[in-house]
């Protein structure tokens, strides 16, 4: 009798063990998530730059997840805002330091590379930059990588177009100095290739970008010089103010900029004022390669805006670290992963790392013409 009351009880312990235990292995078989982390601007005066640089990797890791993730592990995307500050810097990057992502997308401006880079070769986590180009990195065995080239290639390209092309001989220059490491970089390179040519620097003047800065006495003491040109290096948001105010008070001088510059804001907040003003940069906008134009479609239909620049460099970022983890071989660092391979296919062109982590890619002069960039050569 007593045997016959606890068969039933028996059968269901062993019923619900059981049970738990295929759970227990069920859980166990399930791989986790493989972690990524974003830090840039996304709040601020460079927000254009890092929301669409956010942007441009989400879509990556979104496209790889659609075809089964890395190995059957699910990619997310912990993004950290810098807010264009060191001390803000330092934090984010602990903070996904400590949640353990596989490497860092970012950061976007030189000035936040710079101060992170030390903390990155300590903690030995990989920093994958779309859009810095400080000289100041490169060239060094660290923990910072870059997709783009350094500033020296859009410097000396912009320089040999002014002064050959354009025939252009004295330049007045204004630059941010809360991205020093890249404007005073950017300069450096664009004077000696300008003066180097015969070509001369009138004046360069600098300014702590801010909410509250007004560009009405600065341009004044720019356009006093016997310059016939100026040079803006700023980001989207600067330059259009500058310009404006240039533009009240000569309409002729040569206005141009840098890469930095040359995102979609620039054409919406400068209007008809930046109509005709020249930068060097990496997209080619009218490109019609199927790989470009099937990303562009993608990105418009996923967010509702044309990529620019940063969306392009962010996607590509992104697919090289998810290339090189998926292609790291056991006991590889995903830099070892990335000098191996060497050789990834972006967006738009191919990206070449050379052995200090800098890869190069090409390079065009545009214009702003009937409210968009057009290429110039």
């Amino acid at each position: 009798m007593k045997s016959s009351v606890n068969a039933p009880i028996c059968h269901s312990v062993l019923a619900i063990m059981l049970s738990f235990s295929l759970l227990l292995l069920s859980a166990c078989s399930e791989k986790p998530d493989l972690k990524i982390g974003f830090l840039g601007g996304i709040s601020g005066r460079v927000a254009d730059l890092g929301i669409g640089c956010r942007n441009g990797a989400m879509l990556a890791l979104e496209i790889r997840n659609a075809n089964g993730g890395i190995n059957g592990q699910t990619l997310t995307l912990l993004s950290e805002d810098d807010q264009q500050d060191a001390s803000q810097s330092k934090i984010a990057f602990g903070r996904l330091i400590g949640q353990k992502v596989e490497a860092v997308i970012g950061p976007m401006t030189s000035s936040m590379a710079v101060v992170v880079t030390p903390l990155a070769n300590k903690a030995e986590m990989l920093l994958m930059s779309p859009t810095a180009t400080t000289t100041s990195l490169a060239g060094k065995d660290d923990y910072f990588m870059q997709v783009i080239s350094p500033t020296t290639k859009y410097a000396q390209k912009s320089a040999d177009y002014h002064y050959r092309i354009k025939r252009l001989r004295r330049t007045a220059v204004v630059h941010d100095l809360r991205n020093r490491a890249y404007t005073e970089s950017w300069l450096n390179d664009y004077r000696q290739a300008f003066e180097s040519a015969g070509g001369k620097i009138e004046m360069a003047l600098g300014f702590e970008s801010n909410n509250e800065i007004q560009f009405s006495d600065m341009v004044k003491q720019v356009l006093s010089n016997a310059a016939d040109s100026v040079l803006i290096l700023a980001n989207s948001v600067d330059t259009a103010l500058i310009v404006q105010q240039i533009r009240q008070q000569n309409e002729m001088i040569h206005i141009s900029t840098s890469e930095w510059a040359a995102t979609e804001r620039l054409l919406e907040l400068g209007g008809r004022a930046v109509e005709g003003i020249v930068a060097a940069q990496f997209l080619d906008r009218e490109n019609n390669d199927p790989g470009y134009l099937n990303f562009r479609k993608a990105y418009l239909k996923r967010f509702g805006s044309e990529p620019g620049f940063a969306g392009l460099t962010g996607f590509d970022a992104a697919n090289v670290l998810l290339d090189a983890l998926e292609n790291r071989q056991s006991g590889q660092s995903l830099k070892q992963s990335i000098l191996q391979q060497r050789t990834f296919t972006g967006a738009q062109s191919t990206l070449v790392f050379d052995d200090s982590g800098d890869a190069d890619r090409a390079t065009f002069m545009t214009t702003i013409k009937d409210g968009s960039f057009q290429r110039l050569r």
